[in-house]
């Protein structure tokens, strides 16, 4: 009767100390999302709009349409993915030019994650960083990883034109080992390891990739990035930033 009662406690207590391992896993990745969610507030365009835009663009069929842009798609020396887009402004000098894209970076790229880092008037250059956080995310088995989209932006300024250099020179990944759906079943809770996936070993630049299917979704989000940023910019060169930016006042 003793040693019934007793392993009767035992597993009481392992049944316990697993419900405790899988609730505290719950608010490590609830605190994990509310970090994320943080982030997201001070970009440009949050990952759910950023999807639903690529969606109607290129569709949901995230490796179907990374083939096809594969064709047109090519990493530059540094293995890097580059746009590089020139907006004619024959109106414009480039004093005014370079009045009207400070205001427009200043006011999007600061703050969070995101930050202006040159601002050269003389030589006509702004440089800046910008970060889109969860575009594309993946549980498996074993391991769990999230994709975040850091670009890099650049204009060149001159009378008449602009230059605008987008730049992705890899992928941010938060991973966690170990906590994939065999893991989430365990109760396992596991540190994340922040990565660098360059390039040329993702898909579609790379034809074997374990992850295939996340770096399509990954590549489709960073190149509609690339249309939202070139867009904007463009609209801001024509058309000023709030559209009032006039010398009549």
């Amino acid at each position: 009767m003793t040693k019934a009662y007793a392993l009767s406690i035992g597993k009481g207590k392992s049944e316990l100390l697993n419900l405790i391992q899988i609730k505290m896993k719950k608010l490590f990745l609830c605190a994990v999302m509310l970090l994320l969610a943080v982030g997201v507030n001070a970009q440009i365009m949050r990952a759910e709009e950023l999807e639903k835009y690529a969606k109607r663009r290129y569709g949901a069929k995230w490796t179907d349409a990374a083939k096809n842009l594969a064709g047109q798609l090519q990493l530059d020396k540094n293995n890097a993915l580059t746009y590089t887009q020139v907006i004619e402004a024959p109106n414009k000098t480039k004093t005014q030019l370079y009045v009207i894209l400070n205001y427009w970076y200043t006011n999007t790229f600061g703050g969070g994650n995101s930050v202006i880092q040159l601002n050269d008037r003389d030589a006509g250059v702004i440089i800046a960083k910008s970060n889109v956080d969860a575009i594309a995310s993946h549980t498996g088995g074993l391991n769990s990883y999230t994709i975040h989209l850091t670009s890099i932006i650049k204009t060149d300024i001159k009378d008449g034109k602009v230059r605008v250099t987008y730049t992705v020179p890899y992928y941010d990944v938060d991973v966690m080992y170990g906590v994939g759906i065999l893991g989430a079943q365990e109760g396992t809770i596991a540190p994340i390891v922040q990565e660098k996936w360059l390039l040329d070993n993702c898909y579609p630049f790379a034809r074997r990739d374990s992850h295939k299917k996340t770096s399509a979704k990954a590549l489709i989000m960073a190149h509609a990035y690339s249309n939202v940023i070139i867009d904007k910019i463009e609209e801001a060169v024509k058309n000023g930033v709030v559209g009032n930016e006039t010398e009549d006042w």
